[in-house]
């Protein structure tokens, strides 16, 4: 056997370029597998299972889907807005533990402005128990001009406890777009939850009614500067955001909301983002589809590789064979070769997948706030290699047979 290996290094050595090539196609491969099944896991679980701290989210009659996006992930746009007194009523049922309203209609520099109340660090609890916690300053004052920053928000811009910022109009900043006339002052900056939470900046709710060209009441009230108090009848926000004190009391108040034509209860919100990656599985399955074809094509690479070799080896394979090495021994060194290739790619694609997956967990992190966990195992990190020096083994059958076959005599001759 140390013979056998003997051979198949020098010859991975004569043929380094070649080697080289094959190992590294073999890596990309696997490392393409493993990275598909593995990210398109971890983005399911982040967000379907992620740590959320809410049961459901109340809002404008629409789309569930659009409606969990918009708050608790702070993508996409709102379906509308909710009369405050649904939020009134919301908050008042015994079966709801707490009830946080959002309004949201402004940003900074891109990052979500959302109109609160002081209950978002005072009752507010992830799914683990945690609740806000501040790396510097104290919750916004609900009767001044502050903000709370979330981490990412902080870094990025550059922000801390005491500076200010004028907020801009609108879901997306736009370069050359003036700002608002107020002026905010950062009280606190949060420590990092990871998640979607950390690139919000969080106002009292106050603020949001109260900001230049904002209206409410459907759009035709806009509360004077300088106005003592809002009427609680010209109060709208984008959603609340529920939690029960069992969960399945969702499901009673989703068919009592059903029943009307005022809202829309996203309920449970795993299930309505379970919908969505359910029907947008065909991508991974395409994604996996092209991963398949270049471990098909790595194959074809590495079987083209050693039989290319074939022609410039036959002298060597009738030396052999003429000192007394029987044709199975010439056939396993074929096999042995080509699988030492396939395993040592297989190595690479570690590499490989590696580098994939710190990517796609950096872009998913900046574009959404959600963290991949990149230590997480997945099955396809056993399976995907062994699959791979399978197909390096098959791909060596050929050329092997023809290692096998080499006449002896008239090779020497």
């Amino acid at each position: 056997m140390m013979s056998l290996f003997f051979i198949v290094a020098r010859s991975m050595r004569q043929h380094l370029l070649s080697t080289i090539v094959t190992v590294m196609s073999a890596g990309l491969a696997s490392g393409l597998v493993m990275s598909v099944f593995t990210v398109s896991e971890q983005s399911r679980t982040a967000f379907t299972g992620g740590d959320i701290g809410y049961d459901a989210v109340l809002g404008a009659k629409g789309s569930e889907l659009q409606l969990v996006l918009n708050t608790v992930f702070h993508l996409e746009t709102s379906p509308g807005n909710i009369p405050w007194s649904l939020y009134e009523e919301v908050k008042g049922r015994g079966d709801v533990r707490y009830a946080i309203p959002y309004a949201l209609g402004d940003n900074l520099y891109g990052f979500r402005i959302v109109g609160t109340t002081d209950e978002i660090f005072e009752a507010f609890e992830f799914q683990d128990g945690r609740k806000f916690e501040f790396a510097d300053g104290n919750p916004f004052d609900e009767g001044s001009m502050s903000a709370v920053l979330g981490s990412v928000v902080a870094d990025e811009l550059g922000l801390k406890k005491g500076d200010t910022f004028r907020p801009y109009h609108g879901l997306l900043y736009l370069p050359g777009q003036a700002p608002h006339e107020e002026l905010y002052t950062v009280t606190g900056v949060l420590k990092p939850t990871n998640t979607a939470n950390d690139r919000v900046i969080w106002i009292p709710i106050e603020g949001i009614f109260r900001m230049e060209g904002h209206k409410l009441a459907g759009g035709t009230q806009e509360v004077e500067r300088g106005a003592p108090s809002i009427p609680d009848e010209w109060k709208e926000v984008s959603a609340v955001m529920i939690k029960y004190s069992s969960p399945i009391r969702g499901k009673f108040m989703q068919d009592e909301i059903r029943r009307g034509t005022q809202a829309t209860l996203a309920w449970p919100i795993a299930s309505v983002l379970g919908t969505f990656f359910l029907k947008m599985g065909w991508i991974t399955k395409i994604l996996l589809y092209v991963a398949y074809l270049v471990v098909v094509v790595a194959g074809f690479g590495l079987l083209a590789s050693i039989y290319n070799t074939m022609n410039e080896r036959r002298r060597e394979f009738a030396i052999l064979r003429a000192l007394g090495a029987k044709k199975r021994t010439v056939f396993s060194v074929i096999i042995l070769e080509a699988g030492t290739i396939a395993v040592v790619g297989s190595l690479l694609g570690y590499l490989v997948y590696g580098v994939i997956l710190f990517a796609s967990a950096q872009l998913i992190r900046a574009q959404t706030g959600v963290v991949l966990d990149v230590g997480a195992f997945h099955p396809a990190l056993v399976w995907t290699p062994v699959g791979m020096a399978l197909v390096g083994t098959v791909a060596g059958v050929f050329p092997a047979f023809k290692a096998y076959s080499t006449d002896v005599a008239r090779t020497l001759a």
